[in-house]
């Protein structure tokens, strides 16, 4: 069983490799839940929808959010009457989020409502949201506190950071299922997510990291940072404002509590070293995902990092 800690577009590419090699059945993929947001009176869960159309084969592939072939009518006629366009919801898209507004007022939780829009687009795998409860990811800019979407999507992540935080996490519980996942899964694989804004909302609600902490699972994380900087977005700034390099150093140092292997470009060999060399298991493989055949290779490289036997020194550690 394996179990996928994920957000972002570079999780949804990851996601898509994995469902290419791995039966669904033995797949559970909890996602990021701290972009949500409230569109035009709609409830909308930007992560979650990318992970369930990739797995659905829906996802826009140009865009790399949205599904395939949208329009956009409803964003214009919107646009013309005065409302804000700047997160481009496409017309299938919004039917996604109508969908989702009205399970959610019917009083199905959020965990059902993304079960319910999975079955119906044929999904086998397990959906989880990290949790049923309101967490919002806040960045913190000289323009003031905003939501993630508006510092990533309306804003273009051009404002210097200077905190992050996770509004209403403390008082989270992960959603059903959450916990079990981690703790009965074989291996844990973290995509190569933004560490901050992705995988942090997940590991901020109570009971995760420490769920994470005592599996008994391979865990293994793959680095969306390579050669020093972000492959994309805004995962550099995010790392340095809490206080991490933005290095494979900083991404291990992130996980460290409970990282098992942490695989990283192969660009990124002699850095590898010195972190082998502090006693953390690292793998290279090419870690760009550019092509389908490049993340069906990076989720093969994952695996085979968390198949790899330990060391004598972690083998001996665990006695």
């Amino acid at each position: 069983m394996i179990t996928v800690l994920t957000g972002g577009t570079g999780g949804a590419k990851f996601v898509d490799g994995l469902r290419q090699i791995v039966p669904p059945e033995e797949l559970t993929i909890i996602v990021n839940t701290g972009d949500d947001m409230l569109w035009w009176g709609l409830y909308v869960s930007p992560d979650v929808d990318s992970v369930t159309y990739m797995m659905a084969g829906r996802l826009s592939q140009e865009r790399g959010w949205g599904v395939k072939g949208d329009t956009f009518f409803a964003l214009r006629a919107m646009g013309q009457l005065g409302q804000p366009i700047w997160f481009h919801a496409g017309d299938r898209d919004l039917a996604t989020h109508i969908l989702r507004s009205k399970l959610l007022s019917d009083g199905k939780t959020l965990s059902e409502v993304t079960a319910e829009i999975a079955a119906k687009l044929g999904i086998k795998a397990r959906i989880l949201p990290m949790s049923n409860s309101r967490v919002e990811t806040r960045v913190l800019t000289p323009v003031g506190d905003l939501s993630f979407e508006e510092y990533f999507v309306q804003r273009w992540y051009q404002d210097p950071v200077e905190s992050v935080r996770f509004a209403g996490a403390s008082d989270a519980e992960p959603a059903p299922g959450v916990i079990e996942a981690i703790r009965t899964a074989d291996i844990v694989l973290l995509a190569p997510s933004n560490p901050v804004s992705s995988i942090g909302p997940i590991l901020a609600v109570p009971g995760i990291r420490a769920a994470l902490r005592e599996s008994r699972a391979r865990i293994v994380a793959v680095s969306p940072i390579v050669g020093g900087a972000a492959v994309s977005g805004p995962a550099g700034a995010l790392l340095a404002a809490q206080g991490f390099a933005v290095s494979i150093g900083g991404v291990a140092d992130f996980y460290r509590d409970f990282l098992d292997v942490l695989v990283v470009d192969s660009r990124d060999f002699q850095a590898a070293e010195e972190l082998r060399k502090a006693g953390l298991r690292v793998s290279c493989a090419p870690a760009i995902m550019r092509t389908v055949e490049d993340r069906v290779a990076l989720a093969k490289a994952a695996l085979a990092a968390a198949m790899q036997p330990p060391t004598m020194e972690a083998a001996a550690e665990n006695l």
